[in-house]
């Protein structure tokens, strides 16, 4: 699931699995509805802790293995499949978005220079050591540098000292504003810290990285001192945001892990809910779809109105040739959700997977919805300029292609269609609004790179 620029048909191979990708940076954003309704549970409290509005953060899962998270500008956390799959509780996560929240409200992406003349993003300093953050490749393992990235690291990584206690002291204060246990926070320190002597990397001297940075040990006992005092120190985790970790946790293994790796954590005698999740994706992902359907047929017997369970059912069907079956159990699940706009574009690409002329308006009805609240889902846009096309509606059908084509990348074609689009609409409409700024965003985008040759 890479987010280097993708075509219309990879994205919508990436919407039925239930996740998709968005050009950004140099890595794959993973989209779930689950997991984007956990992630924003989980940091709601700390972003009001923060004097942000929650409905303007975003908490962003990145594709990439490495343990990591980062800030790059703007108010966005990203945090990385492989910190999640690291972190045993919900609370070390919220302890890492807690410290990179710090470094939001302290503007240091923005002031930080090494990232502005780097290529790419600012990453998480808690990992010391981490390797995998050189250049933001994701391909390194923790604690693997090598010979000539260091120095590049320490560009990349402008992080000062003061900086780094500056957003360590900020996330304490919101943990403890928010009431939430240091705990988690001071166990995933010592986690990285025990990544960085299982790899053996030490600092060398003359290392910028390391002489810009706190040691790990350092960190760890001046947190650990600070959330000591907290009067939220010995408050007990909230079960249920762990009970819904552990859950996620196996589901994003399940996707991101290879499938051998799956099933050698989740063998088939464990019949808890994370294994059911963590095999079904592993199975689909195999292409064996009577297994993945029967893991899928034990989650929704165990609870038949979660409607994430009903999602991925739906998905299973959809995927096994089965589009007029998936249709129910995804509209429900899109209902019960409040047309959450990822299950609403499933949902709208299986009615018309059915080919059923009648299910058509329907589908219009659902992912002009889902548009509305999620604009950035490139497959959102391109079932519907689908949809369009099949009314005749060419107009529109050009303008969602070039939505989706200006989300993908894919700018010379974005301006080809937006123009076609704004030639067809009524002038003054907000549609030929909307074609028109597109347009303008290609050219300057089209401009740009051409500069940069």
């Amino acid at each position: 699931m890479h987010k280097l620029r993708t075509s219309a048909f990879f994205l919508m191979v990436l919407a039925v699995f239930g996740w998709a990708a968005t050009p950004a940076a140099a890595q794959s954003i993973l989209r779930d509805a689950e997991t984007e309704a956990l992630l924003h549970d989980m940091a709601t409290p700390l972003i009001k802790a923060a004097g942000l509005d929650p409905d303007n953060v975003d908490i962003v899962l990145v594709g990439d293995r490495s343990v990591n998270a980062f800030v790059a500008g703007g108010q966005a956390v990203y945090v990385n499949s492989g910190l999640i799959e690291e972190a045993d509780t919900a609370a070390e996560v919220q302890g890492v978005i807690a410290h990179e929240l710090g470094h939001v409200t302290g503007g240091h992406a923005v002031l930080n220079q090494g990232a502005r003349s780097a290529t790419s993003i600012s990453l998480l300093s808690l990992l010391l050591g981490a390797a995998a953050a050189a250049a933001g490749g994701g391909e390194a393992a923790m604690g693997v540098i090598m010979a000539g990235q260091q120095a590049a690291m320490g560009k990349y990584l402008a992080y000062n000292r003061s900086q780094e206690a500056s957003a360590d002291a900020a996330g304490a204060k919101y943990l403890s504003e928010a009431g939430i246990s240091g705990r988690g926070s001071v166990e995933f320190f010592k986690k990285l810290q025990n990544l960085e002597y299982r790899y053996g990397y030490r600092p060398k001297d003359g290392d910028e990285f390391y002489s810009t940075h706190p040691l790990t040990g350092d960190r760890i006992a001046t947190l650990q001192d600070t959330y000591e005092k907290d009067p939220a120190w010995n408050k007990p985790d909230d079960p249920q945001l762990q009970k819904r970790f552990v859950r996620m946790k196996a589901k994003l293994f399940g996707y991101m892990a290879e499938p051998r790796d799956v099933f050698r954590k989740y063998p088939l005698t464990d019949n808890s809910i994370p294994a059911h999740y963590a095999r079904a994706y592993a199975y689909n992902r195999e292409s064996k779809i009577d297994e993945a359907r029967a893991e899928t047929d034990a989650l929704v017997a165990s609870d038949p109105d979660d409607p994430y369970f009903l999602e991925l059912q739906g998905q299973i069907l959809l995927e096994s040739g089965h589009p007029a079956e998936a249709v129910e159990p995804l509209r429900r699940a899109t209902r019960m959700t409040a047309n959450q706009p990822l299950i609403a574009t499933l949902f709208g690409h299986a009615l018309m997977a059915t080919e059923d002329p009648a299910n058509f308006k329907e589908a219009e009805s659902v992912l002009r919805a889902a548009v509305v609240r999620d604009r950035e889902n490139p497959f959102a846009w391109y079932q519907l300029g689908t949809i369009y096309a099949a009314n005749g509606d060419m107009p529109r059908a050009r303008l969602a292609s070039a939505e989706q084509q200006s989300l993908s990348g894919n700018m010379a074609a974005a301006l080809m269609s937006a123009q076609a689009a704004e030639a067809g609409l009524p002038t003054g409409s907000p549609d030929w609004v909307r074609a028109q700024d597109i347009e303008m965003q290609a050219r300057a985008e089209l401009e740009r790179r051409k500069k940069q040759r």
